[in-house]
C-alpha cells in the first residue's frame, strides 16, 4: 500500500480540513463538498483523513463491517451475536464517475431470486464504505439518479435494494466526501442541499507558501515514507483529538441561545426547508467538541454558518457562493443572549478556537489553472472597447424562462430533462432478451415468454418455472441531456444596445435553461471578418454567461464563418462523446456581410449542417418596421424552426411551441 500523505502536512487549506474534521467527529455532520479549482488539494486532503480515522471493530467474515458490540440485526450476513470481533483501519472507498447502480448500491441475482427463491446479494461500494469514507471525485459529473441514491443511504444510514419484490437492506453509514471543480459544471440545488457542509477552496496567491507547497511535494514524492515519518507525532495528536472528541460529543449542550441564532441566521439568509437550520446545530456541536467544551458558543455558530450556508442560499447557477458575514455578525448579535454569564475558555482543553493543526504541506497537482483575464470595466462595469470599430459590451436584459427546444427522435445519451432517450431510469416502453447482466426485470413479458413452455418443463401446480431464457430485460425511456451550441451575431448590424441588451438576455435564459435541463453548452461568436470559439463545449453555464457579459460587438456579419465554425467544433465533440446529440441555437437577424457572395456562402454552409443531420433553430433578431425575413430563410436551409424573440418567452402567445425539425443521424 503506498504511503499517504500526511494530512497535517498540508499547507493553508484551514476550511477544508476543519470540514473535514468535523464531519470525522461527527459524521451525522452530513458530508463535505469541497469546490474549487484543479490542484488544491482536494482529493490529498480526503485520502489523509483516512489515516486518521480510528480503527474500526468488525464481525470476522461479514461483508457489511457490523459492530461486534451492536450488530445489524438485518445484516443480510446475519444474523450475527455480539461478542468480540477483529479490529481494522477504517476504509476510504472512492466511487467512480462511470459507476453503474449495480456497483454503488450492490447486485441482486434475479435468476436465482426467481428460480430458486433466494436472496443472493452482492455488496456494493455502499456497503464497503460502511463506518468509513465514501470519497466521490467529480461529483458534478456523476449521474443524478447515482447522487440521488447516494445521498438518500448518507441520510438514512442504510441502503435499500428493491427490484420486482425482493428487497435487501443493510446499514450504510459512512463519511461522505464530493470535489469538483465548478468550471465543469453544477451540482442541482436539490443536490447540493443534502450535503452537509461546502468549501471553497483555491490555491495560495502568497509566494512563500507556494514555495513551501513545492517544497514539501517535491520531498514527498522522493521518499513517501521517510518524508510520512517526520509528521508521526502531529498525525497521532490529531488522531487522538478526533476520538477525545468524539468522546465529548454527546455531553455537548447545544443552549437555547445558540438555537435562537441558529434559527435567525437561516431565517435571515432565506434558505429553504429546515435541513439548513438541523446542519448548523449538529456542525456548532461538533465545533465545540473539537475545541473541548461542553457547551456552544456564538463563534461555533459563525464558523457553522460559513460552512453550511453557502450553498444553500444560492437560487440560479449565476449567482456568486458564499455569504455576507456583514449581515452574519449583526444576526447574530441581535439574537445573541445578552445575559450570558462567564463563557468558557474558548479555545478549551483542545486548544485552538476549532482550528485545526497549521501545519500544512502540498497538493499531489500542485498549480492553480488560470482563468482568461477579463477586459478592463470602464464606467458602469462593462469593459472597453479593444479594437477599432469594436463598441462597448452591453448589459443582458433580464432573463425569463424559454419555451422547450428539443432534439427529434430518440438518442441513448446522458441522463437530462431535454430529449426523448432511451435511458436506465424513465418509463417502461417494452421488454428484449437482456443484453449483459440483467438488470430491470420486464416480469409481464418474463411471464409470457415461460408460459408456453410450463408442460414440457413438467410443472405440476408448484408454481411457474422460469429459465435463463425467458429472462426480458425492461426497455425504458426518459429524457437525456444534450450540447447546445450558441452561434451568436455580435456584428455592427446586432449592435443596437438596446437591441443587443434583449439578445443577451435570451441567450441568458437559454443557458439557463440548458443548465436545469443537464445540458452541456458552447458558444460561438461571428463579426468582423471572421468568427470565433467564445466558449469550449462545457457543462459550466457560468463560464458561458461569463463570456456572454464582456462579448463586444461591431463589424462585418461573417454568417458563413460562425456556420463552420460551428461545423468544426461539432464534428470534434462527436469524436469525444458520439452519444451526445448537438443543438444549433443561431441567433442572428439573418443578414450576411463582407466577403464575395456572403448569402450564397452562408446558405451552403447551412446546407452543410442540414446534411449532417444537426438539429438547429435560429433565434430571430430582426427588428424594426420593415424587415427582410432573412432569418427565416437561413432556418429553412438548417431544416429547422426560426423564432423571434417574443415567441421564445414560455408565457408568449404569439405562436405555438415547435421542437426542432430535421433528423438526427442517429435519432431512432
Amino acid at each position: 500500500m503506498s504511503t499517504p500523505y500526511p494530512f497535517t502536512a498540508i499547507v493553508g487549506q484551514d476550511d477544508l480540513r476543519l470540514a473535514l474534521l468535523l464531519n470525522a467527529v461527527s459524521p451525522a455532520v452530513g458530508g463535505v463538498l469541497v469546490r474549487g479549482e484543479k490542484g488544491t488539494a482536494k482529493s490529498t486532503a480526503v485520502r489523509a483523513l483516512s489515516a486518521l480515522l480510528p480503527e474500526v471493530d468488525v464481525i470476522t467474515g461479514c461483508r457489511f463491517s457490523c459492530d461486534p458490540v451492536a450488530p445489524d440485526p438485518v445484516c443480510p450476513d446475519g444474523p450475527h451475536e455480539a461478542g468480540t470481533g477483529a479490529a481494522r483501519a477504517a476504509r476510504m472507498v472512492e466511487l467512480p464517475v462511470g459507476a453503474s447502480e449495480d456497483r454503488l448500491v450492490g447486485a441482486l441475482d434475479i435468476e436465482r431470486a426467481l428460480a430458486e427463491g433466494v436472496k443472493a446479494f452482492e455488496p456494493g461500494l455502499l456497503a464497503h464504505a460502511h463506518r468509513g469514507i465514501l470519497y466521490v471525485d467529480e461529483v458534478n459529473l456523476l449521474h443524478d439518479h447515482l447522487v440521488d441514491l447516494l445521498l438518500d443511504a448518507a441520510a438514512m444510514g442504510a441502503s435499500y435494494v428493491e427490484r420486482e419484490g425482493v428487497s435487501v437492506r443493510h446499514a450504510a453509514r459512512f463519511l461522505l466526501v464530493g470535489t469538483m471543480n465548478p468550471e465543469e459544471g453544477e451540482l442541482r440545488p436539490q443536490l447540493l442541499d443534502r450535503f452537509g457542509l461546502t468549501v471553497e477552496v483555491s490555491a495560495s496567491r502568497e509566494p512563500d507558501q507556494r514555495v513551501e507547497v513545492v517544497r514539501r511535494r517535491l520531498a514527498y514524492d522522493d521518499q513517501p515514507a521517510a518524508f510520512a515519518a517526520r509528521w508521526d507525532d502531529e498525525e497521532s495528536s490529531v488522531r487522538a483529538r478526533i476520538v477525545a472528541a468524539r468522546a465529548l460529543l454527546p455531553e455537548v449542550r447545544l443552549g437555547d441561545a445558540a438555537l435562537r441564532q441558529i434559527a435567525a441566521t437561516c431565517a435571515a439568509f432565506e434558505v429553504d426547508g429546515m435541513r439548513a437550520d438541523i446542519v448548523m446545530a449538529r456542525t456548532a456541536t461538533a465545533l465545540a467538541a473539537w475545541a473541548g467544551r461542553t457547551d456552544v458558543l456564538a463563534e461555533d455558530v459563525r464558523q457553522a454558518a460559513l460552512l453550511a450556508l453557502p450553498h444553500r442560499r444560492r437560487r440560479n447557477p449565476f449567482d456568486a457562493p458564499g455569504l455576507d458575514e456583514d449581515k452574519l455578525d449583526d444576526t447574530l448579535q441581535e439574537f445573541g443572549d445578552q445575559g450570558e454569564d462567564d463563557d468558557p475558555d474558548p479555545d478549551g482543553p483542545g486548544g485552538g478556537g476549532g482550528q485545526p493543526p497549521q501545519d500544512g504541506g502540498p497538493t499531489p497537482d500542485a498549480g492553480a489553472g488560470d482563468t482568461p483575464a477579463r477586459p478592463e470595466a470602464g464606467e458602469g462595469g462593462e469593459p472597453q472597447p479593444s479594437g477599432a470599430g469594436e463598441q462597448q459590451a452591453v448589459r443582458a436584459g433580464e432573463p425569463f424562462r424559454t419555451k422547450m427546444l428539443s432534439v427529434p427522435g430518440l438518442g441513448e445519451g446522458a441522463a437530462g430533462r431535454r430529449s426523448r432517450a432511451r435511458t436506465a431510469h424513465g418509463r417502461t416502453t417494452g421488454a428484449r432478451r437482456p443484453q449483459g447482466a440483467l438488470t430491470k426485470l420486464h416480469l409481464a413479458a418474463t411471464i409470457q415468454a415461460a408460459a408456453p413452455h410450463q408442460r414440457a418443463r413438467g410443472r405440476q401446480g408448484r408454481g411457474l418455472v422460469v429459465r435463463r431464457d425467458d429472462l426480458r430485460q425492461a426497455t425504458r425511456e426518459g429524457r437525456e441531456g444534450n450540447l447546445v451550441l450558441f452561434v451568436v451575431d455580435a456584428s455592427g448590424s446586432m449592435a443596437a444596445r438596446q437591441r443587443m441588451g434583449a439578445v443577451k438576455g435570451a441567450v441568458l435564459s437559454l443557458l439557463l435553461d440548458a443548465y436545469q435541463r443537464r445540458d452541456k453548452v458552447g458558444l460561438i461568436t461571428f463579426r468582423g471578418k471572421d468568427a470565433e470559439v467564445a466558449l469550449p463545449p462545457t457543462s459550466s453555464v457560468d463560464a458561458a454567461a461569463a463570456r456572454l457579459e464582456v462579448l463586444p460587438t461591431g463589424g462585418r456579419t461573417p454568417l458563413a464563418a460562425g456556420l463552420l465554425k460551428a461545423h468544426d467544433v461539432l464534428r470534434v465533440e462527436r469524436l469525444r462523446d458520439p452519444s451526445r446529440r448537438p443543438l444549433v441555437v443561431v441567433v442572428t437577424d439573418g443578414r450576411a456581410t463582407g466577403g464575395v457572395d456572403p448569402v450564397a456562402l452562408a446558405g451552403r454552409s447551412a446546407r452543410l449542417l442540414a446534411a449532417e443531420g444537426v438539429a438547429s433553430v435560429v433565434v430571430d433578431c430582426e427588428a424594426g418596421a420593415v424587415r427582410l425575413g432573412l432569418a427565416a430563410e437561413l432556418a429553412r436551409e438548417l431544416g429547422g424552426p426560426a423564432v423571434t424573440l417574443d415567441e421564445l418567452r414560455a408565457d408568449s402567445i404569439a405562436g405555438l411551441v415547435k421542437d426542432v425539425s430535421g433528423t438526427s443521424r442517429r435519432a431512432a
